[in-house]
């Protein structure tokens, strides 16, 4: 027993030092959301640019906690990422529009940005993946699985999407690492962007579909395959299953048919 307990000590010792603190990233990703849409709690003007420091002196500590600074330009990572800020906001001012704008029950941009899980979802999402693109390894996932934990919407923070991008009703879709998703693009629960195949040794390569700008897809539906292209301007409808591409301006929909008759009466 005393060699398991010394064993079990290097081994979480060697991934504690591996890994971010997942409670510290969490409180990164709630400070900088409620920094960029504050709701009910409005900052004094003159608290913006300090409130902005600290969460970009926090995110440097989390980083500087399980990356090797000879390896990792950690201050670079910071500057970079914050410079980004504004696109990040002005990108997701964008979807939140949109979700208003396509969702008749959205009383205000602001219902859109305070309430709906898929705004949420895709506000973490545009988070974690500037830092993917900073080449941070772990925390974008840490981020991406907390959305998903708390809004039912998988997208994997490596996945490419345009802008404005809609969710809605949030729940159950998941969206792979090599997605490609253009802009005005539209997607409704149960949708799964997925790969043909899971494997180790294809990890390096495009196992998603891309959907280009401009289309919708409707509830359930499944569309997988890295060489899967959804054409512009194409409406998917709901409950259908793709692995091969859709023409540009197409019209897919499932051929099911429902019969209702009446019933005899007793």
């Amino acid at each position: 027993m005393s060699l398991f307990i010394e064993n079990l000590r290097k081994i979480h010792l060697a991934e504690w030092e591996a890994t971010p603190s997942a409670q510290e990233a969490i409180s990164w990703l709630t400070d900088l959301i409620h920094f960029l849409f504050p709701g009910t709690h409005l900052p004094k003007v003159t608290s913006y640019k300090g409130l902005l420091k600290k969460n970009q002196i926090d995110l440097e500590n989390i980083l500087l906690s399980y990356l090797n600074p000879t390896q990792f330009d950690i201050e670079n990572i910071g500057r970079e990422f914050y410079n980004s800020i504004e696109e990040i906001y002005s990108n997701l001012r964008m979807d939140a529009k949109k979700i208003y704008e396509f969702d008749p029950a959205a009383t205000s941009i602001n219902e859109v940005i305070v309430s709906y899980p898929g705004f949420y979802s895709i506000a973490v999402y545009r988070i974690a993946n500037k830092l993917v693109r900073l080449n941070v390894p772990v925390l974008p996932r840490i981020l991406s699985e907390y959305a998903h934990r708390n809004t039912g919407t998988d997208i994997h923070p490596a996945a490419t999407i345009g802008v404005p991008f809609m969710i809605d009703h949030s729940t159950g879709i998941v969206i792979g690492a090599t997605a490609i998703i253009g802009n005005n693009v539209s997607i409704y629960q149960g949708v799964t962007l997925g790969a043909l195949q899971v494997a180790k040794e294809l990890a390096e390569t495009k196992r998603h579909p891309t959907v280009e700008d401009n289309v919708i897809i409707y509830a359930r539906t499944t569309i997988l395959g890295g060489r899967t292209v959804i054409g512009r301007n194409s409406i998917i409808g709901g409950s259908v299953f793709l692995t091969k591409s859709v023409e540009p301006y197409s019209n897919v929909f499932n051929t099911h048919q429902l019969r209702i008759t009446p019933s005899e009466k007793v």
